[in-house]
């Protein structure tokens, strides 16, 4: 990340975390103030500027923006701007949880939980791990902290051997879960901290399906910056630990996949679509099919979609159509919003490939302005758009001023 003083990386990463743009940032600001601060009030366009400046650390809001702020994030004051807030503020990036992080690792190191607390805990993961398509990722992070606060707590409780592993267990998922919302908000440093508390507490519980999606959530973090070597070789160790058959040992493989078309190596990437397929066809549909860590096989199509346009097939095309058709239309029983807007670029780039520019930047500034699109996936539009330029296309100048307004840059 950028190197911003902390209240203003967490101004931008809560403005992130709902999917506005700055733009709809100040009608926020302007919806959250009584008549009398809205009509003083500068003119939409006045206050974008002020957010961007403030998202930037140049000067920090007054009031009656901080106020606004909090009402709009429903937050106190001391913690979305800080203590610090107040006076001269050291440059650093926001990654304020790794002292929690690294808290919950010290205390199990060091028993009254009952098996009625751990089943709720346990429930609760699953209906975490559920809400994650469909929830911003800066509101499902703070639900997740809170959990994980309790956790924390509760290792330092009596408890029975088999109550303390299934409290690693639950932990664990919760460490996971909280690294992948930080890794949509691009707040690398928090997403490596989690991820190595969660490796450390699926150590502990002997928990092999937890250390293989570290490992996998790892390997995607390293294709959003670009790290395809790295990815490949994360994704192959996941698979290497992961419960032959499971979800996370699919799941790798499918990342394997993308990495190997990254990386251009095209008879290693229809190899793993092939071998995803296999293991897919017996698969059932899950009860939770939006739960993050069981693998739904409607995922299927649009991870081949994904693989087929990074590798530059012609394939690519036919496949994201079809993708994006189902995903908007309930095909599969529910709409995907997050899914869908995910599907854009690849059909972007499928496109591209098939010089289609003017179709490929009118379905990337769909996805730009959806307000579904994570910032972990922005370099996706990114790309699109840079290719899009590359070409003169005219539309260009509009592609990105919108990627601009949402990326704040």
């Amino acid at each position: 990340m950028d190197s911003v003083p902390a209240w203003a990386a967490r101004l931008r990463a809560a403005r992130r975390g709902k999917f506005w743009t700055q733009r709809e940032m100040a009608k926020q600001l302007a919806e959250a103030a009584d008549s009398r601060t809205r009509a003083r009030l500068p003119e939409r366009e006045s206050l974008t500027r002020m957010i961007k400046d403030w998202e930037a650390g140049r000067h920090q809001p007054k009031d009656p923006y901080r106020v606004l702020y909090c009402r709009v994030f429903g937050m106190e004051e001391a913690e979305l701007f800080g203590a610090e807030a107040s006076g001269a503020v050291p440059r650093v990036s926001f990654d304020g949880d790794e002292i929690e992080a690294l808290e919950l690792a010290r205390r199990v190191a060091a028993s009254d939980v009952g098996a009625e607390t751990l089943d709720r805990l346990e429930a609760a993961v699953d209906d975490l791990a559920t809400a994650y398509p469909v929830t911003p990722p800066f509101e499902l992070l703070n639900r997740v902290r809170r959990h994980l606060s309790y956790v924390s707590h509760l290792f330092e409780a009596k408890k029975t051997l088999h109550e303390h592993r299934r409290l690693l267990v639950v932990g664990g998922w919760l460490s996971l879960l909280t690294s992948t919302c930080h890794i949509d908000l691009r707040q690398f440093q928090a997403a490596k901290t989690w991820l190595r508390t969660g490796s450390q507490l699926a150590g502990h519980a002997g928990h092999a399906e937890i250390a293989a999606w570290c490992l996998e959530t790892e390997a995607w973090q390293a294709v959003t910056i670009g790290d395809y070597r790295r990815a490949l070789t994360l994704s192959q160790g996941a698979k290497t630990i992961a419960p032959r058959g499971s979800s996370v040992y699919i799941q790798a493989t499918a990342q394997e996949g993308r990495a190997w078309a990254r990386l251009g190596a095209g008879p290693e990437t229809r190899d793993s679509l092939h071998r995803v397929d296999r293991l897919v066809a017996p698969l059932p549909v899950p009860e939770q099919p939006e739960h993050h860590y069981r693998y739904d096989p409607s995922k299927r199509d649009a991870y081949v979609a994904t693989t087929l346009s990074w590798l530059g097939d012609p394939a690519a095309e036919r496949y994201a159509r079809q993708v994006l058709v189902r995903l908007e239309s309930a095909a599969d029983g529910t709409v995907r919003p997050r899914r869908a807007v995910s599907a854009r670029p690849d059909l972007a780039l499928a496109l591209l490939a098939a010089d289609q520019p003017d179709e490929a930047g009118q379905i990337t500034l769909a996805a730009l302005t959806s307000g579904s699109l994570v910032p972990s996936s922005y370099w996706r539009a990114r790309e699109v758009i840079n290719a899009i330029e590359a070409r003169r296309v005219p539309e260009a100048g509009e592609l990105r001023e919108a990627y601009q307004e949402l990326d704040g840059t």
